[in-house]
Parts: C-alpha cells; structure tokens; sequence
C-alpha cells in the first residue's frame, strides 16, 4: 500500500528526465535561486562570489526577500513561482539552489531534476522519509550533480575527523553521541504552541498560498511562520534533530563508510510536557528529545552491531561521554557536536571546530591527515560545470537524511522501538502506527 502511495505521489516525476546541458570551457555557468531569505540569503552571496558562475534569475514567495536579493545581482530575472521561472527559463539555467522551508523541499527538487537542472537544496533534505529514497534514486537516475547544505562538511574539521575514522584510528566503533543542546536555541526557535485560534491577512508583498505549497491550508499569522520559526510547526519543518542533525551526523556518516545502511530499529524519548500537551503533541516538535538508532555491524564496527544516539534541547549525552569531553580539555561535552566511541579511543568533534582524540596522551603524536580549504558552494559549482562530485551529493547523504527523519518519525511515536525494513520503506509488524508519518498527504492541487 505505501509503495503504491508512493508512486502515486511522485509518479508525474517518472518520465524521462531532460538532458543537462553541456557547458563549454570559457563559457559560465548559469544558476538560479529559489528561496533568497534567510538562509537563501547566505547562499546567494557564496554562489555569487563564484568567478565562474552567473545567477541569471531569482525566486521567492516574499517580494521583500526578492527586492534585497535584486540588490546583489541586478540583471538576475525576477520570479515568484519557481513552477513558472523552470519553464521560462528553459536551457538559460544550469543549476539551481533551493533555499526553502523542509515541507516544499522534494516537490520542487524533482522538479528541477525533472528539468534537467543540477540541484543545491538546504538540508535536511526533504520533509518526509519516503521523500528522501525519492530524491536519492531521482539523482542516481539522472546523473546530474546535487548537493547538500552541510556547508560545514568542507571545512578542514569535519574532513580531519572522516579521515581519522575511516583510517580506523579509534578502533572498532562500539558507539556514537551527536547532540545539540544550544541553550539560547530553546526559546527562541522551539515554539510552545499553540497555534493562533484566529489568523491574519497576508501582507501583500507574501505569497501566502505559494508559501504553503504541499502543506494543509493555514491562516497566516505573523511571528508565528515566515520567515523563521516555521521549523517548529510539524506541517512545515523537522524538528531541531531536522534541522541541525545533517551537519552533524555528516562527518560520522561519511567516516564509517555508512553509505545506504539503514538502521534496524529507532526510539524516541521526548519531554513529558510536550507529550502530554495533545495540542502541542499533534502540531509543534518538542524542545527535547532524545533518539537512539541501532545498526547492524559494518566494516567501522569490526562486525559488531553498534547505536547512534541523538541528545537535543535540554536532555544532554551520558556521562561517559561528559567524562572524555572534559579528559580532552573540554568544560563539557560541546553543546553542538559528535563524539564516537571505540575499542582503542573516542573521537570528539565539537560542531565547527577541529576533532580531538582521547586518550589524549595515547594520540598525542598521531598524524593529522593533509587537506587543503575548500568552499563547499563552489565544490558543487565546479562539478556542474564537470569537475569532481562535490562531497555530499544526493545519492550519498540521501539515507543519512532517511536516517535523520526515521528519528523524527519517532518522536510522534514516543517510547516505542519501531523496526525498520528498509527495503520496503516501511516499519515492521508492530509498528504500523509510525507508517502514517512517512509520507504526507499532499494539499489538493499539489
């Protein structure tokens, strides 16, 4: 039944896929912005600053951010629908980059696919799990480039630490911590709910009901969505885990060679208050939780089955792990950040920073691996235009952002082990209740 639903879903994106254009050596490349506020606005500066790149048009549901984006690239063309700026600009585009809330995510990422266009899309990704095997396979069929937004996965820290794991340095991995417990983060971006009984009027420079897309109807109401706090909201976002667990999970995902494993089962503890709250339960992510996924042994583990687990908000890593924090010089363990645990050592990698390794005195002379800097825009602007694949293409971060939202799932089913069969992309008998989450049901129309 879910494959069917699946394909019903998605089934307008499995005709043939237009051929991507080739790009002469003198000529540049031609790319569009779809989302430019906001995070969007971040992007369209690092891709603008390419030498070998033009952004030839612009896109976004708020003419506010499309007016400020104008400023930086005055001859861009200027769309408030990216349906209608993919098919007037035809072959003028090479690439784009998707900059907008997680619900809108894989409609418009296929699309783009669909039309032939390299893709940049901001994670987690997609919005749903089975969102997710469709964006992976759609890149591996197409062959076009794609990418990530796990900007900090080109940084010299994150890379250091892929290396160190993947030469094996720490042993077998026996288990990992990531978390994020950015204190200041609890009020300002996780919303308590509920939502406003009574709505308001659009402002006429928002495109309200572009805004929604696939998501249901909802009045506007203002400090409540656009243009930030809509990752709280179970119909637009993913949670804190959503939105920040790409960037750590990156380093862990590639240095264990994970590649398309899949977790045998998943658990969520969440915070009895948000629990408890039905209308907070049914509409809003909680501010804590805390996920822990089981995999069967690989290469990294010598064999042996091993747990990943996700501490978030105001429910913090054992203290084991608080122990090796403080052994490497350390307060604490890092408020953002991963630490991996094996037979000969740990590895910790506080969030954009270089990795450590413990014992301390055991590693003090190991040799640190030689990388050179690198923008992780420009990696992926330079495999559009043919150069290597740039490092979090879709293929490769598809199940770890599978993985990530397998988490979220989770959470709206609380203090249940869910046993996942990921070929059939769906959960084990016994587990039926957490299926529903994998894949919404689009607003008509879309």
């Amino acid at each position: 039944m879910l494959n069917a639903v699946a394909a019903g879903a998605m089934g307008s994106f499995a005709q043939p896929f237009r051929a991507r254009r080739k790009i002469a050596a003198n000529e540049k490349l031609c790319h569009a912005c779809i989302g430019v506020g906001g995070m969007g606005g971040n992007d369209i500066r690092n891709f603008h600053s390419h030498p070998g790149t033009e952004i030839v048009a612009i896109c976004d549901v708020d003419r506010n951010h499309l007016e400020a984006a104008a400023q930086l690239v005055p001859n861009a063309r200027k769309y408030t629908d990216w349906r209608t700026m993919l098919e007037k600009e035809g072959d003028r585009i090479d690439s784009v980059n998707i900059a907008i809330p997680d619900h809108m995510h894989a409609m418009v990422t296929l699309s783009a696919l669909e039309h032939g266009k390299s893709v940049y899309c901001q994670k987690p990704l997609c919005h749903d799990v089975a969102e997710c095997r469709d964006v992976a396979n759609a890149a591996r069929r197409t062959g076009l480039v794609s990418q990530l937004g796990t900007q900090f996965a080109a940084g010299i820290g994150d890379r250091m630490a892929v290396e160190w794991l993947r030469e094996g340095a720490i042993g077998q991995v026996t288990k990992v911590y990531l978390c994020s417990n950015r204190p200041a983060a609890i009020e300002t971006y996780r919303l308590r709910g509920p939502r406003p009984a009574k709505g308001e009027t659009p402002p006429d420079s928002l495109a309200w009901n572009l805004w929604l897309g696939t998501a249901p109807t909802r009045e506007f109401a203002s400090r409540i969505y656009h243009p930030m706090l809509w990752r709280a909201w179970q119909d637009f976002g993913t949670g804190w885990s959503g939105d920040i667990g790409c960037h750590i999970f990156d380093a862990v995902w590639k240095g264990l060679n994970m590649g398309a494993q899949a977790p045998l089962t998943i658990k969520a503890e969440v915070q009895d208050s948000w629990k408890k709250d039905a209308a907070r339960f049914a509409d809003n992510w909680p501010q804590s939780d805390h996920i822990t996924w089981t995999f069967a042994g690989n290469a990294a583990s010598g064999g042996k089955p091993f747990t990943m687990e996700w501490f978030d908000g105001l429910i913090f890593p054992h203290e084991d792990g608080q122990k090796i924090a403080r052994d490497v010089g350390l307060d604490h363990f890092p408020d953002e950040g991963m630490m991996v645990f094996g037979t000969e050592g740990a590895l910790v990698l506080p969030h954009q920073a270089g990795p450590r390794l413990w014992p301390v005195e055991k590693f003090k002379k190991y040799p640190k691996p030689k990388l050179g800097g690198r923008n992780h825009y420009h990696h992926f602007l330079d495999a559009c235009s043919g150069k290597e694949m740039c490092e979090s293409h879709f293929v490769q971060t598809g199940p770890m952002a599978e993985t990530i939202l397998l988490g979220t799932v989770a959470i709206r089913v609380p203090d249940k082990e869910l046993a996942w069969d990921a070929p059939s992309l769906a959960f084990k008998a016994g587990s039926e209740e957490a299926n529903r989450f994998l894949r919404r049901t689009y607003r008509t129309g879309w």
